[in-house]
């Protein structure tokens, strides 16, 4: 049946940076948008995004966008740790949403915004931008038609330089807050759990080493664990977010293998089919670097600039959101349920590194505190 509703849409942005910019850029080509506000903290870089994406206004103060009357939408798309105010803002008048992930770096923070929208009844997802790429809906496709029969076992392997580890920890002023699971690896989880859908998580088990950034910036490098789920099904994953700068994956290099009681299904997602070797640096990409002589053209999640527009799953994602808030259409996003729980799995994994220790799943209330020692 064709959906029959039909809004108009007043967007509120609420941060500018490399996302606001992005999504901000999709929104004002669809032709449900009528109005778009952008709230930046730095005023000179809000004027600069709010004149590229041709906006209609422009502030510092996200709540004085969020209170506008021409504001019937929301995404937030600040910095990971600033997120649960101007959530909180749109809970109060009501707003559908579009978070980048996460809810928040705080687990209690978290359970305490999952509950407002809960009561609040408001519209609100979070953004997992792989769910819109094409290998992922088809391996979810096979998933969940069942060719590969009962999953049993699922690995995970992401590779990334160390530059954006280094961009999140001169961007916050809590460190440990910051870690390779709870930042980055947060995305092949949420393709891991989306693919086993349905199974429940019991127990997980990681350990973590901090030799690259841990000296410099109290960081963490690298984790592996595991994930049990009470059927008996097996998560493995590993993350490594300090390869040197020179790593051509220019952020996110993945590799997975979902095996089945009836097959198994490989992805690639490691991005060295298209490569680009040049004798200058490129003034393009993730946060330019010098020394970056080699890439793997694809590897950067939103997709690549090219004749002028964002091209990839960002831009997907956004379209489905915008279709999804103006037309009442149905979407694969992640919803603040599951964004709240890939919070609380990466939590757990992080605790169960620093604890060398298997931990309970879930986290219950009485262990946030400890989890927020490790956050």
């Amino acid at each position: 049946m064709r959906p029959t509703r039909h809004q108009r849409i007043g967007l509120a942005i609420v941060g500018a940076g490399r996302v606001g910019l992005f999504r901000g850029g999709v929104a004002a080509r669809h032709p449900m948008v009528d109005w778009i506000g952008i709230a930046e903290i730095k005023p000179e870089r809000g004027r600069q995004v709010a004149e590229a994406i041709g906006a209609d206004f422009v502030t510092t103060d996200f709540r004085e966008l969020i209170a506008r009357p021409e504001v019937n939408a929301v995404i937030v798309a600040t910095d990971e740790h600033l997120h649960v105010a101007p959530i909180m803002a749109a809970i109060e008048r009501g707003l559908p949403m579009l978070i980048e992930k996460p809810l928040a770096t705080d687990l209690a923070d978290s359970q305490r915004v999952l509950a407002a929208i809960r009561r609040s009844g408001v519209d609100a997802v979070i953004g997992y931008t792989q769910r819109f790429r094409r290998r992922w809906l088809a391996a979810k496709e096979k998933v969940r038609t069942g060719a590969l029969g009962d999953v049993t076992l699922v690995t995970s392997r992401a590779f990334m330089n160390r530059l954006v580890a280094i961009d999140n920890y001169r961007r916050t002023d809590r460190p440990e807050a910051i870690s390779p699971m709870v930042i980055s690896g947060t995305h092949m989880l949420d393709l891991v759990m989306w693919m086993m859908e349905g199974k429940r998580p019991v127990e997980c088990v990681a350990r973590s080493v901090d030799k690259v950034l841990g000296p410099e910036w109290k960081g963490i490098d690298a984790t592996a664990g595991m994930i049990l789920f009470e059927d008996g099904s097996i998560y493995h994953l590993v993350i490594s977010w300090a390869l040197p700068v020179t790593w051509p994956g220019a952020v996110y290099s993945l590799e997975v293998g979902i095996t089945g009681t009836e097959g198994v299904l490989t992805i690639d997602d490691t991005h060295r089919d298209i490569v680009l070797a040049v004798s200058r640096p490129q003034e393009e990409g993730y946060l330019p670097d010098r020394q970056r002589l080699v890439d793997f053209l694809g590897s950067y999640p939103p997709g690549d600039m090219a004749l002028g527009e964002l091209r990839g799953p960002m831009r997907e994602e956004t379209v489905s959101w915008l279709d999804r808030v103006s037309l009442g259409v149905p979407t694969q996003h992640a919803t603040a349920e599951d964004g709240h729980d890939r919070l609380m799995l990466t939590k757990a994994l992080d605790l169960s590194a620093r604890l060398r220790r298997p931990v309970a799943l879930p986290i219950e209330r009485e262990e946030v505190e400890a989890v927020a020692r490790v956050a």
